[in-house]
C-alpha cells in the first residue's frame, strides 16, 4: 500500500486498506467480454484503456459545457444553428441580421470553443441536443 493510500485510510477517506475492488454488473461484464473478444485483448488489459477514454470524454464534455456557458445568447443561437447544418446566409435570413453580423458571431463562437472551423465545432458538440432550435427549420 502506498503512503498516499495509507494516509487516506488513516484519515477515514478509505474504508479499508489495500487495493480497491469493484463489482461489475452482468450487463457491463458482458459488454466488456464482447469488446475484449472483438479486439482480441484480455479484459484486464482493456479496462485501463476504457477508463482513460471515459475520463477523457468526461473532461472534454465538461470543458465544452463551460465554453458553452461563456457564449452570449446570440452566440448560442449561432452555435446551435451551425451544428444543425445552417449556412451563414440561412442564419442571417432566419435571424434577420446581416451576413457580416453572422460571420462575427461565428468567429466569436469558434474562438470561445478554441476550434478553427465550423466542422470542428460540429465534431466537438457532436451528440448535443439542439432540438430547441429546430423551430427555425
Amino acid at each position: 500500500m502506498s503512503i498516499w493510500q495509507r494516509f487516506l485510510y488513516l484519515i477515514g477517506l478509505r474504508p479499508k486498506p489495500g487495493p480497491r475492488t469493484y463489482e461489475l454488473t452482468e450487463s457491463l461484464h458482458t459488454s466488456l467480454s464482447t469488446l475484449a473478444e472483438h479486439e482480441g485483448r484480455p479484459e484486464d488489459e482493456l479496462i485501463p484503456d476504457l477508463l482513460a477514454a471515459g475520463l477523457t470524454q468526461y473532461y472534454s464534455s465538461d470543458k465544452a459545457w463551460k465554453q458553452w456557458l461563456s457564449l452570449t445568447p446570440r452566440e448560442k443561437d449561432i452555435a446551435a444553428l451551425t451544428c444543425l447544418g445552417f449556412t451563414n446566409r440561412q442564419m442571417a435570413n432566419k435571424l434577420g441580421v446581416t451576413l457580416n453580423t453572422i460571420k462575427t458571431h461565428v468567429r466569436n463562437v469558434l474562438s470561445k470553443f478554441d476550434v478553427s472551423s465550423k466542422v470542428k465545432l460540429r465534431q466537438k458538440l457532436n451528440g448535443w441536443d439542439f432540438s430547441a432550435w429546430t423551430h427555425w427549420l
